[in-house]
C-alpha cells in the first residue's frame, strides 16, 4: 500500500530539473526504481480490503509499519527508494532481491516460466514489452513536456497495436502469448494491462484507446488469465491499485481523488462493452481489420502522428 510522499520526495524528482526533454527515466540503483513509499496495513485502515492483507508476518517484524524498516534491517545505511516486490530471506533476515524480472527467474525452478525452447522468443518479446508498454505508461504519465508525452504515448499505443496483432494471429494456438505455454511474458505483460483501464487511461493520460473497447484480443487474453487462473485473480486488488496511484502521485493528482470507474474493474469472460460488440458486428460485415490496423488508409503511427501535429498548432 502506498503512503503519501514526503515533501522531500516529489514525483518531479524523476524528471531531472532542467532536462529540456521532459522525459521520465528510471534511475539505476541496486534496488528496483519506483515512485513512492510503501507501508503495511493496520487495524485502522479503511482502504485495505482483500484476502492476505495483513501486517508484516515475519517474526521479529511486529513493529515494522513501513517497508523502509525491512530495507534498513537489510542495510542500515541504505539511501535509495523503498520499492516492491521484495524477496526476503527469513533465515538471514535480509532482502535478497527487489527486481521483479529477476525474482521471476530466481523462482523459475518451482514453475518453469522460462522454458528452454522459448527462451530466445521470451527475451525478444520482453525487451520491447518492457520498454514500450510496461515502462511506456510511466514515460507517458510522468512526462513534463507535451513533446515527451506525445512521443511516448504514441510509441505505447503502437506497441499495443503490435501486441494485439500478435495475439489475434496466434489465438487458435492457445490462450497465452506463446499459444499453449504460460511463460513469464504473460505475467509481466498482465500486470500492466490489468491496470490499464482502471488507472493508466485517466491517471497517466494513456487515452487513445482503452483495452476493453479498443483491443479485443488483448482483452480476451487478459481476462483469461484473471478469471481462469486463481493466482492472477487473488493477487489483483483493484482498490489497492487505484489508491496507490491516485493518492501517492501528488503532482498528477494533487487532491488525491480516486475515480470510481471503470465499472466493473474487469469484465466477465462472456461480456463486452457496447463499442466492442459493435466493432465485431461491423467487422463481420466488412471483413477483418488488417494486422497493421489501418484506419482510413493510414497506419497507427501515422494516425497517432496527427495528434502530435495538432498539438503544435498555434492557438
Amino acid at each position: 500500500m502506498a503512503a503519501q510522499d514526503s515533501p522531500q520526495a516529489k514525483i518531479t524528482d524523476w524528471v531531472k530539473p532542467g532536462d529540456p526533454t521532459g522525459e521520465f527515466k528510471r534511475q539505476p540503483s541496486s534496488f528496483r526504481s519506483f515512485i513512492s513509499r510503501w507501508r503495511f496495513p493496520t487495524a485502522e485502515d479503511t482502504d485495505a480490503e482483500g484476502e492476505n492483507v495483513v501486517p508484516d508476518p515475519v517474526p521479529g517484524h511486529e513493529g515494522f509499519t513501513h517497508l523502509r524498516h525491512v530495507y534498513f534491517q537489510s542495510n542500515p545505511s541504505y539511501t535509495g527508494r523503498f520499492t516492491v516486490p521484495v524477496l526476503y530471506d527469513k533465515k538471514t533476515q535480509t532482502i535478497v532481491n527487489n527486481e521483479s524480472s529477476e525474482i521471476l527467474r530466481m523462482l523459475n525452478s518451482e514453475v518453469d516460466l522460462y522454458p528452454e525452447p522459448l527462451r530466445q522468443q521470451v527475451d525478444e518479446a520482453e525487451q520491447w514489452h518492457y520498454d514500450l508498454i510496461n515502462n511506456g505508461v510511466y514515460k507517458s504519465g510522468f512526462a513534463t513536456t507535451q513533446e515527451a508525452y506525445t512521443r511516448n504515448v504514441t510509441a505505447l499505443f503502437s506497441a499495443l497495436d503490435r501486441a494485439e496483432a500478435h495475439l489475434a494471429a496466434t489465438e487458435s494456438e492457445g490462450p497465452y502469448w506463446f499459444g499453449k505455454t504460460l511463460t513469464e511474458v504473460d505475467i509481466r505483460l498482465y500486470v500492466t494491462l490489468i491496470r490499464f483501464d482502471p488507472v493508466y487511461v485517466q491517471h497517466f493520460k494513456c487515452n487513445l484507446r482503452d483495452i476493453r473497447s479498443g483491443y479485443p484480443a488483448l482483452h480476451r487474453w487478459m481476462r483469461h488469465l484473471y478469471w481462469n487462473h486463481e493466482a492472477f485473480r487473488l493477487t489483483t486488488n483493484f482498490a489497492h491499485i487505484k489508491f496507490h496511484y491516485t493518492k501517492s502521485h501528488s503532482q498528477i493528482n494533487p487532491l488525491g481523488i480516486t475515480p470510481l470507474g471503470p465499472v466493473p474493474d474487469v469484465l466477465p469472460l462472456d461480456e463486452e462493452v457496447p463499442a466492442a460488440t459493435a466493432a465485431v458486428a461491423a467487422a463481420s460485415k466488412t471483413g477483418p481489420v488488417s494486422k497493421d490496423r489501418k484506419v482510413g488508409g493510414k497506419t497507427p503511427n501515422k494516425r497517432y502522428g496527427k495528434v502530435a501535429e495538432r498539438s503544435k498548432a498555434p492557438r
